[in-house]
Protein backbone atom coordinates (compact mmCIF):
# COMPACT_ATOMS: atom_id res chain seq x y z
CA UNK A 1 0.00 0.00 0.00
CA UNK A 2 1.68 3.54 -0.67
CA UNK A 3 0.86 6.14 1.35
CA UNK A 4 0.96 9.52 0.26
CA UNK A 5 4.07 11.18 0.74
CA UNK A 6 4.37 14.64 3.35
CA UNK A 7 5.65 17.76 1.70
CA UNK A 8 9.37 16.89 2.97
CA UNK A 9 12.25 17.99 0.45
CA UNK A 10 15.40 16.28 0.68
CA UNK A 11 18.12 17.46 2.97
CA UNK A 12 21.28 18.70 0.30
CA UNK A 13 24.87 18.24 1.07
CA UNK A 14 25.35 21.79 1.92
CA UNK A 15 22.60 21.56 4.32
CA UNK A 16 23.91 18.59 6.22
CA UNK A 17 27.78 20.06 6.53
CA UNK A 18 25.74 23.35 8.15
CA UNK A 19 23.68 21.22 10.28
CA UNK A 20 26.95 19.96 11.22
CA UNK A 21 28.60 23.30 12.73
CA UNK A 22 25.75 25.02 13.84
CA UNK A 23 22.83 22.62 14.77
CA UNK A 24 25.00 20.37 16.86
CA UNK A 25 28.84 20.95 16.21
CA UNK A 26 30.84 19.04 14.99
CA UNK A 27 31.86 15.08 16.08
CA UNK A 28 35.14 14.17 17.85
CA UNK A 29 36.17 12.36 14.70
CA UNK A 30 36.09 15.38 12.65
CA UNK A 31 34.27 13.35 10.06
CA UNK A 32 31.04 14.00 8.32
CA UNK A 33 28.40 11.83 6.56
CA UNK A 34 29.63 11.88 2.87
CA UNK A 35 32.92 10.11 4.54
CA UNK A 36 31.17 7.06 5.77
CA UNK A 37 31.46 3.69 3.50
CA UNK A 38 28.92 1.62 3.40
CA UNK A 39 28.99 -1.64 4.42
CA UNK A 40 28.96 -4.80 1.57
CA UNK A 41 28.51 -7.43 3.10
CA UNK A 42 27.48 -9.12 6.79
CA UNK A 43 30.08 -11.34 8.46
CA UNK A 44 30.63 -13.34 11.46
CA UNK A 45 29.48 -11.70 14.09
CA UNK A 46 31.74 -9.79 16.85
CA UNK A 47 30.03 -11.68 20.26
CA UNK A 48 28.42 -8.36 21.18
CA UNK A 49 26.20 -5.25 20.48
CA UNK A 50 26.22 -2.10 22.36
CA UNK A 51 22.47 -0.05 21.96
CA UNK A 52 21.49 3.32 23.36
CA UNK A 53 17.52 3.34 22.88
CA UNK A 54 14.12 4.53 24.24
CA UNK A 55 13.05 2.60 27.27
CA UNK A 56 11.05 -0.11 26.19
CA UNK A 57 12.76 -1.16 22.83
CA UNK A 58 15.07 -3.18 24.24
CA UNK A 59 13.51 -5.55 26.70
CA UNK A 60 15.59 -8.67 27.86
CA UNK A 61 13.06 -10.03 30.28
CA UNK A 62 14.37 -8.21 33.45
CA UNK A 63 11.88 -5.61 33.97
CA UNK A 64 9.27 -7.91 33.07
CA UNK A 65 10.06 -12.01 32.05
CA UNK A 66 7.22 -12.53 30.09
CA UNK A 67 8.91 -9.35 28.01
CA UNK A 68 11.78 -10.70 26.29
CA UNK A 69 13.25 -9.95 22.60
CA UNK A 70 16.59 -9.69 23.30
CA UNK A 71 17.03 -13.44 24.35
CA UNK A 72 16.08 -14.69 20.64
CA UNK A 73 18.58 -12.69 19.44
CA UNK A 74 20.80 -13.18 21.56
CA UNK A 75 20.68 -17.42 20.81
CA UNK A 76 20.29 -16.86 17.17
CA UNK A 77 23.51 -14.69 16.54
CA UNK A 78 25.54 -15.05 19.54
CA UNK A 79 25.62 -11.23 19.77
CA UNK A 80 25.79 -10.48 23.79
CA UNK A 81 23.68 -7.17 24.06
CA UNK A 82 24.43 -4.28 26.29
CA UNK A 83 21.51 -2.05 26.48
CA UNK A 84 21.26 2.04 27.50
CA UNK A 85 18.12 3.75 27.45
CA UNK A 86 17.97 7.75 27.35
CA UNK A 87 14.78 9.85 28.25
CA UNK A 88 14.99 12.83 25.35
CA UNK A 89 16.54 12.99 22.01
CA UNK A 90 18.85 15.67 22.84
CA UNK A 91 20.51 12.79 25.38
CA UNK A 92 20.50 10.29 23.05
CA UNK A 93 23.11 12.78 20.77
CA UNK A 94 25.33 13.45 23.33
CA UNK A 95 25.87 9.65 24.64
CA UNK A 96 26.15 8.74 20.72
CA UNK A 97 29.00 11.32 20.39
CA UNK A 98 30.81 9.38 22.80
CA UNK A 99 31.85 6.75 20.21
CA UNK A 100 30.39 4.19 22.94
CA UNK A 101 27.59 2.69 21.35
CA UNK A 102 27.15 0.19 18.35
CA UNK A 103 23.23 1.07 17.58
CA UNK A 104 20.75 3.66 18.09
CA UNK A 105 17.42 4.44 18.37
CA UNK A 106 16.43 7.90 16.90
CA UNK A 107 13.65 9.87 16.19
CA UNK A 108 13.74 12.41 13.55
CA UNK A 109 14.69 15.12 15.68
CA UNK A 110 18.41 13.24 16.79
CA UNK A 111 18.78 11.60 13.65
CA UNK A 112 19.77 14.50 11.14
CA UNK A 113 22.19 15.95 13.97
CA UNK A 114 23.74 12.35 13.83
CA UNK A 115 24.10 11.98 10.16
CA UNK A 116 25.15 15.11 10.16
CA UNK A 117 27.94 14.82 12.78
CA UNK A 118 29.07 11.74 11.45
CA UNK A 119 28.25 9.57 14.20
CA UNK A 120 26.38 7.42 12.03
CA UNK A 121 27.18 5.26 8.92
CA UNK A 122 24.78 4.64 5.59
CA UNK A 123 23.29 1.35 5.90
CA UNK A 124 22.87 -0.92 2.92
CA UNK A 125 19.58 -1.90 3.57
CA UNK A 126 20.12 -4.38 0.62
CA UNK A 127 21.72 -6.37 3.40
CA UNK A 128 18.43 -6.33 5.35
CA UNK A 129 15.84 -9.15 4.76
CA UNK A 130 12.90 -7.59 6.66
CA UNK A 131 13.51 -4.29 4.83
CA UNK A 132 11.29 -4.85 1.88
CA UNK A 133 8.13 -5.69 4.05
CA UNK A 134 8.51 -1.80 5.95
CA UNK A 135 5.55 0.34 5.21
CA UNK A 136 6.79 2.80 1.80
CA UNK A 137 5.70 5.93 3.80
CA UNK A 138 8.28 5.11 6.19
CA UNK A 139 11.28 4.43 4.18
CA UNK A 140 13.58 7.04 2.18
CA UNK A 141 12.45 9.84 4.69
CA UNK A 142 14.16 13.61 4.95
CA UNK A 143 15.11 12.32 8.50
CA UNK A 144 16.58 8.99 7.72
CA UNK A 145 17.94 9.31 4.08
CA UNK A 146 20.78 12.02 2.64
CA UNK A 147 21.77 12.45 -0.80
CA UNK A 148 20.05 9.37 -1.81
CA UNK A 149 21.85 7.43 0.98
CA UNK A 150 19.56 5.40 3.34
CA UNK A 151 20.89 5.51 6.87
CA UNK A 152 18.95 2.88 9.21
CA UNK A 153 16.53 0.19 9.37
CA UNK A 154 12.58 2.47 9.85
CA UNK A 155 11.34 1.17 13.27
CA UNK A 156 7.89 2.30 15.16
CA UNK A 157 5.93 5.33 14.65
CA UNK A 158 2.81 7.60 16.13
CA UNK A 159 1.42 10.88 16.43
CA UNK A 160 1.62 13.03 19.04
CA UNK A 161 -2.17 12.92 20.33
CA UNK A 162 -3.85 15.54 22.37
CA UNK A 163 -5.61 13.76 25.67
CA UNK A 164 -7.73 15.42 27.73
CA UNK A 165 -10.02 13.86 30.53
CA UNK A 166 -13.43 13.28 30.09
CA UNK A 167 -14.82 14.56 33.44
CA UNK A 168 -13.08 17.44 33.48
CA UNK A 169 -13.12 18.93 29.94
CA UNK A 170 -16.48 19.73 28.11
CA UNK A 171 -17.17 19.63 24.81
CA UNK A 172 -14.75 17.20 24.05
CA UNK A 173 -11.89 19.13 22.06
CA UNK A 174 -11.84 18.92 18.45
CA UNK A 175 -8.75 21.77 17.88
CA UNK A 176 -5.30 22.29 19.59
CA UNK A 177 -6.64 25.70 20.10
CA UNK A 178 -7.40 23.64 23.34
CA UNK A 179 -4.23 24.01 24.53
CA UNK A 180 -3.02 27.46 22.52
CA UNK A 181 -5.72 30.06 22.65
CA UNK A 182 -7.99 28.42 24.82
CA UNK A 183 -5.87 27.08 27.83
CA UNK A 184 -6.77 29.76 29.31
CA UNK A 185 -10.09 27.70 29.99
CA UNK A 186 -8.14 25.28 31.89
CA UNK A 187 -5.23 27.93 33.43
CA UNK A 188 -2.70 25.54 35.46
CA UNK A 189 -3.81 21.98 34.09
CA UNK A 190 -2.58 22.06 30.56
CA UNK A 191 0.64 20.26 30.06
CA UNK A 192 3.16 19.96 27.42
CA UNK A 193 6.16 18.13 25.37
CA UNK A 194 9.67 19.11 27.06
CA UNK A 195 11.51 19.94 24.09
CA UNK A 196 12.54 22.25 21.86
CA UNK A 197 11.27 20.08 19.35
CA UNK A 198 7.75 21.41 20.59
CA UNK A 199 7.60 24.38 18.57
CA UNK A 200 6.65 22.74 16.14
CA UNK A 201 3.32 21.48 17.46
CA UNK A 202 3.00 25.40 17.86
CA UNK A 203 4.12 25.98 14.00
CA UNK A 204 1.71 23.48 12.90
CA UNK A 205 -1.17 25.33 14.62
CA UNK A 206 0.37 28.58 13.00
CA UNK A 207 0.28 27.27 9.87
CA UNK A 208 -3.69 26.87 9.98
CA UNK A 209 -4.84 29.74 11.69
CA UNK A 210 -2.45 32.21 10.98
CA UNK A 211 -1.87 31.26 6.82
CA UNK A 212 -0.69 34.81 6.76
CA UNK A 213 2.97 34.11 8.69
CA UNK A 214 3.31 31.87 5.28
CA UNK A 215 4.73 28.29 7.24
CA UNK A 216 4.05 25.27 4.80
CA UNK A 217 6.13 23.06 7.10
CA UNK A 218 6.41 23.07 10.71
CA UNK A 219 9.91 22.50 10.96
CA UNK A 220 10.74 24.96 8.42
CA UNK A 221 10.59 28.44 9.78
CA UNK A 222 12.68 31.81 8.91
CA UNK A 223 13.17 34.52 12.36
CA UNK A 224 9.98 35.80 11.62
CA UNK A 225 7.89 32.56 12.24
CA UNK A 226 9.90 31.18 14.39
CA UNK A 227 8.91 34.28 16.63
CA UNK A 228 5.01 34.12 16.02
CA UNK A 229 5.47 30.11 17.30
CA UNK A 230 7.80 31.30 20.68
CA UNK A 231 5.59 34.38 21.20
CA UNK A 232 2.56 31.59 21.13
CA UNK A 233 3.98 28.94 23.26
CA UNK A 234 4.96 32.12 25.98
CA UNK A 235 1.38 32.86 26.06
CA UNK A 236 0.81 29.41 26.32
CA UNK A 237 3.56 29.71 28.98
CA UNK A 238 0.84 30.91 31.78
CA UNK A 239 -1.45 27.99 31.79
CA UNK A 240 0.92 24.88 31.60
CA UNK A 241 0.69 23.52 35.01
CA UNK A 242 3.69 20.89 33.96
CA UNK A 243 5.63 20.01 30.62
CA UNK A 244 6.75 16.86 30.50
CA UNK A 245 9.04 14.34 28.58
CA UNK A 246 8.20 10.89 31.26
CA UNK A 247 4.80 9.30 29.51
CA UNK A 248 4.79 7.49 32.92
CA UNK A 249 4.62 10.65 35.08
CA UNK A 250 2.66 12.48 32.48
CA UNK A 251 -0.06 9.90 33.05
CA UNK A 252 -0.38 10.18 37.24
CA UNK A 253 -0.65 13.76 36.84
CA UNK A 254 -3.35 13.00 34.40
CA UNK A 255 -4.83 10.39 37.14
CA UNK A 256 -4.81 12.75 39.74
CA UNK A 257 -6.27 15.66 37.94
CA UNK A 258 -3.46 18.18 38.43
CA UNK A 259 -3.54 17.59 34.28
CA UNK A 260 -6.46 17.72 32.41
CA UNK A 261 -5.85 18.36 29.08
CA UNK A 262 -1.94 18.39 26.97
CA UNK A 263 -0.36 16.49 24.22
CA UNK A 264 0.41 12.80 24.91
CA UNK A 265 1.59 9.29 22.80
CA UNK A 266 -1.19 7.05 22.77
CA UNK A 267 0.44 4.77 24.86
CA UNK A 268 0.25 7.42 27.30
CA UNK A 269 -3.44 6.83 27.16
CA UNK A 270 -3.56 3.32 27.15
CA UNK A 271 -1.79 3.40 30.53
CA UNK A 272 -4.57 5.75 31.89
CA UNK A 273 -7.32 3.91 30.87
CA UNK A 274 -5.46 0.86 32.55
CA UNK A 275 -5.35 2.66 35.83
CA UNK A 276 -8.74 3.95 35.93
CA UNK A 277 -8.61 7.62 34.45
CA UNK A 278 -11.22 9.30 32.44
CA UNK A 279 -9.37 10.00 29.36
CA UNK A 280 -9.55 9.69 25.49
CA UNK A 281 -7.35 10.90 22.79
CA UNK A 282 -7.58 12.56 19.50
CA UNK A 283 -5.80 13.34 16.51
CA UNK A 284 -6.77 17.17 16.05
CA UNK A 285 -8.28 18.93 12.96
CA UNK A 286 -5.18 20.51 12.30
CA UNK A 287 -3.46 17.53 12.29
CA UNK A 288 -0.27 16.39 14.27
CA UNK A 289 3.36 16.24 14.26
CA UNK A 290 4.65 12.78 15.55
CA UNK A 291 7.51 10.05 15.46
CA UNK A 292 8.82 7.64 13.50
CA UNK A 293 12.17 6.20 14.64
CA UNK A 294 15.10 4.85 12.63
CA UNK A 295 17.70 2.41 13.62
CA UNK A 296 21.20 3.48 13.10
CA UNK A 297 24.54 2.06 12.82
CA UNK A 298 27.24 3.86 15.06
CA UNK A 299 30.10 4.73 12.93
CA UNK A 300 32.55 4.39 15.39
CA UNK A 301 31.67 0.64 16.57
CA UNK A 302 33.86 -1.63 15.87
CA UNK A 303 30.75 -4.34 15.83
CA UNK A 304 29.33 -3.72 12.87
CA UNK A 305 28.25 -7.20 11.71
CA UNK A 306 25.89 -7.42 15.27
CA UNK A 307 24.63 -3.97 14.83
CA UNK A 308 23.37 -4.80 11.13
CA UNK A 309 22.09 -8.79 12.86
CA UNK A 310 20.26 -6.23 15.16
CA UNK A 311 18.70 -3.71 12.93
CA UNK A 312 17.29 -6.60 10.47
CA UNK A 313 16.49 -8.80 13.64
CA UNK A 314 14.20 -5.83 15.10
CA UNK A 315 12.39 -5.08 12.23
CA UNK A 316 11.47 -9.19 12.09
CA UNK A 317 7.58 -9.66 12.32
CA UNK A 318 7.80 -11.51 15.80
CA UNK A 319 10.41 -8.92 16.84
CA UNK A 320 8.66 -5.67 15.71
CA UNK A 321 4.94 -7.02 16.99
CA UNK A 322 6.58 -7.50 20.20
CA UNK A 323 8.30 -3.63 20.57
CA UNK A 324 5.52 -2.05 19.21
CA UNK A 325 2.93 -3.77 21.49
CA UNK A 326 5.26 -3.03 24.90
CA UNK A 327 6.02 0.07 24.10
CA UNK A 328 2.57 1.51 22.88
CA UNK A 329 3.50 2.05 18.90
CA UNK A 330 2.54 0.94 14.82
CA UNK A 331 5.10 -1.17 13.77
CA UNK A 332 7.02 -0.64 10.63
CA UNK A 333 6.30 -4.03 9.14
CA UNK A 334 3.05 -5.25 8.56
CA UNK A 335 3.58 -8.35 8.90
CA UNK A 336 3.98 -7.78 12.85
CA UNK A 337 0.27 -7.27 13.04
CA UNK A 338 -0.85 -10.89 12.96
CA UNK A 339 1.13 -11.44 15.73
CA UNK A 340 0.53 -9.27 18.00
CA UNK A 341 -1.08 -10.43 21.43
CA UNK A 342 -3.71 -8.01 21.10
CA UNK A 343 -5.39 -8.45 17.43
CA UNK A 344 -6.41 -5.14 17.39
CA UNK A 345 -2.98 -3.69 18.25
CA UNK A 346 -2.59 -2.14 14.84
CA UNK A 347 -6.22 -0.75 14.55
CA UNK A 348 -5.55 1.22 17.55
CA UNK A 349 -2.35 2.25 15.97
CA UNK A 350 -3.83 3.35 12.71
CA UNK A 351 -1.09 0.99 11.25
CA UNK A 352 -1.47 2.00 7.27
CA UNK A 353 -4.51 3.79 8.20
CA UNK A 354 -3.30 6.43 5.15
CA UNK A 355 -5.65 9.07 5.70
CA UNK A 356 -4.78 9.20 9.51
CA UNK A 357 -0.53 9.01 8.51
CA UNK A 358 -0.62 11.85 5.98
CA UNK A 359 -2.17 14.35 8.87
CA UNK A 360 0.98 13.61 10.08
CA UNK A 361 4.21 15.64 10.66
CA UNK A 362 7.28 13.36 11.58
CA UNK A 363 9.51 14.79 13.70
CA UNK A 364 12.63 16.09 11.41
CA UNK A 365 15.50 18.52 12.62
CA UNK A 366 14.83 22.01 11.70
CA UNK A 367 18.49 22.93 9.37
CA UNK A 368 19.28 26.87 7.67
CA UNK A 369 18.18 25.13 4.29
CA UNK A 370 14.64 25.83 4.71
CA UNK A 371 12.70 22.00 4.20
CA UNK A 372 9.72 24.28 2.41
CA UNK A 373 11.66 24.31 -0.97
CA UNK A 374 12.58 28.34 0.08
CA UNK A 375 15.95 29.35 -0.79
CA UNK A 376 15.53 33.60 -0.54
CA UNK A 377 15.59 33.19 3.31
CA UNK A 378 17.75 31.23 5.73
CA UNK A 379 15.66 29.16 8.17
CA UNK A 380 16.43 28.70 11.49
CA UNK A 381 18.10 25.50 12.84
CA UNK A 382 17.87 23.19 15.72
CA UNK A 383 20.51 25.18 18.02
CA UNK A 384 18.11 28.35 17.44
CA UNK A 385 14.93 26.35 18.44
CA UNK A 386 16.82 25.02 21.86
CA UNK A 387 17.82 28.58 22.62
CA UNK A 388 13.95 29.80 21.44
CA UNK A 389 12.85 27.14 24.15
CA UNK A 390 14.79 27.96 26.80
CA UNK A 391 13.24 31.43 26.84
CA UNK A 392 9.74 29.93 26.36
CA UNK A 393 10.20 28.34 29.94
CA UNK A 394 12.09 31.15 31.30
Amino acid sequence: MEIKKRPYWAISAVAVAALALTACGTSGSGSTAAAAETKTEIGAGEGKVSILAWPGYVEDGSNDPNVDWVAPFEEQTKCEVSFKPFGTSDEAVTLMRTGQYDVISASGDASLRLIAGGEVDPVNTALLENYADVYPFLKDKAWNTVEGKNYGMPHGWGANLLMYRTDKVDPAPTSWDAVFDDAGKHTGKVTAYDSPIYIADAALYLMKHQPELGITNPYSLDADQLTAAVNLLKAQREHVGEYWSDVVKEVQSFSSGSTVLGTTWQVGANIAKAEGASVETVLPEEGATGWSDTWMVGSKSKNKNCAYMWLDYIASPEANAAVAEHFGESPANPKACQLTTDPKHCETYHSGDASYAEQIWYWTTPVEKCLDGRTDVKCTDYSAWTKAWTEVKG
